[in-house]
């Protein structure tokens, strides 16, 4: 590929193609750390930097995925690069606006949604392969948390029968090892499904702005690209989100943790090897909740668990509408495209200073409250109602005022 076939509109959409992989890597973070940053099996820093070498890792194995975007979801044919930029400025919102509140919403979803939409502005229904996004999109979305739940719940009720009669202090440590293990895993895996998407995206604008031919793989610096944007917005941490899913949904031991790691990571690369597009969000929190019904006595926060279904069916609507209003403007020209692009920054800029009224950071995503220190994971909690974006658990035991 030559570089003089690299347009300015080509390199702002690959510019914002990699901005949307690093919030997917920050927004995604909580689905293979969330559980083993709760459970105290490692420390928050060194969860997330574990999480993106592995990220990283993980998109150089498959593009399979890849394929799937590039060339499946919409007709390629007739495209153009505009409407890739407006499905990215589709996605990117939706995005920030679900981690703002603290929401395990699919990234995938959202980036489907925006093209879906952006295109159909673009060129009309015709455009969309409606066969590929109902076989590959939508029946794995609705399958793989209900597979992933269910494994992890028998899996559950397993690791208790086996460790019913061993030593309570062994058990919690080699399920703490599992977990490690088992996040990896998970890890590896997002970086096979969630960093190919991008990979996609971007074959998918270099093919409409004519830089290299039709039914392509992806070029080896996209997928190093991809992979490292991917791997820094992991690195980053999505800290609301993990608060959400390792606190907010049920309270995991570590047999759970382990349990709900491995069947979600299963079930991912599964989905990647035969080329679905799913959603690990989705897929790792049917994981989790089946890990919290699989513990006797366990409990799940269906309050916290229904407000994150209703965000999974807004998800591919919500940044539909918005890509097919950023196509709208994209289509009046240069200064649409560049009020578009004024609209994405202002929109993020907006967003991130909301979130500062309310910071979580790995300092306190494990604390009773917001500002307190990270209690103990040891110690038994107290269940209370609350928003999602602020779902935790209350110890017993009191803990300390930050003023004191």
């Amino acid at each position: 590929m030559a570089l003089e076939a690299i347009t300015p509109l080509l390199a702002i959409v690959i510019i914002t193609a990699l901005v949307f992989d690093f919030t997917n890597g920050f927004h995604d973070t909580a689905n293979a750390m969330a559980t083993t940053i709760s459970t105290g099996a490692l420390k928050p820093k060194v969860a997330v930097a574990m999480s993106a070498v592995l990220n990283l890792v993980g998109a150089f194995l498959s593009v399979e995925v890849a394929k799937t975007i590039s060339g499946g979801i919409v007709d390629e044919n007739g495209l153009k690069t505009e409407v890739i930029f407006a499905a990215l400025v589709g996605a990117i919102l939706w995005n920030l606006l679900t981690w703002l509140l603290g929401m395990p919403s699919s990234s995938s979803h959202a980036l489907f949604g925006g093209l879906i939409g952006a295109a159909v502005m673009s060129v009309g229904w015709g455009s969309v392969n409606g066969g590929t996004v109902l076989t590959k999109v939508v029946l794995p979305a609705v399958a793989a948390p209900l597979v992933a739940g269910l494994a992890a719940m028998l899996s559950t009720r397993l690791t208790y029968r086996i460790s019913k009669n061993a030593d309570a202090k062994a058990t919690s440590t080699g399920y703490r090892a599992g977990q490690i293990a088992s996040a990896g895993l998970v890890s590896l895996a997002h970086g096979t499904n969630d960093a190919q998407k991008t990979m996609g995206i971007i074959t998918l604008a270099l093919i409409t702005g004519g830089a290299i031919a039709p039914h392509s793989d992806p070029p080896l610096w996209v997928i190093l690209s991809a992979g490292t944007a991917m791997a820094l917005g992991t690195y980053i941490g999505g800290w609301r989100i993990i608060r959400t899913m390792g606190k907010g949904l049920t309270e995991l031991a570590p047999q759970q943790g382990f349990a709900a790691q491995t069947s979600a990571a299963t079930a991912i690369l599964a989905s990647s090897h035969l080329g679905f597009s799913l959603s690990t969000t989705q897929v790792c929190s049917g994981g989790v909740m089946g890990a919290g019904l699989g513990r006797k006595g366990g409990v799940v926060r269906w309050s916290v668990a229904s407000r994150m279904a209703v965000a999974w069916v807004l998800t591919l609507p919500a940044a539909a509408l918005v890509g097919a209003g950023a196509e709208f403007l994209t289509e009046q020209g240069t200064w649409g495209i560049g009020l578009t692009a004024a609209i994405l920054v202002a929109g993020a800029a907006v967003i991130w200073r909301l979130s500062r009224r309310n910071s979580v950071t790995h300092a306190n995503v494990n604390a009773d409250e917001i500002g307190t220190p990270a209690a103990p994971v040891e110690v038994e909690p107290v269940i209370i109602e609350s928003p999602v974006a602020e779902a935790t658990a209350r110890p017993a035991a009191a803990v300390q005022s930050p003023s004191a």
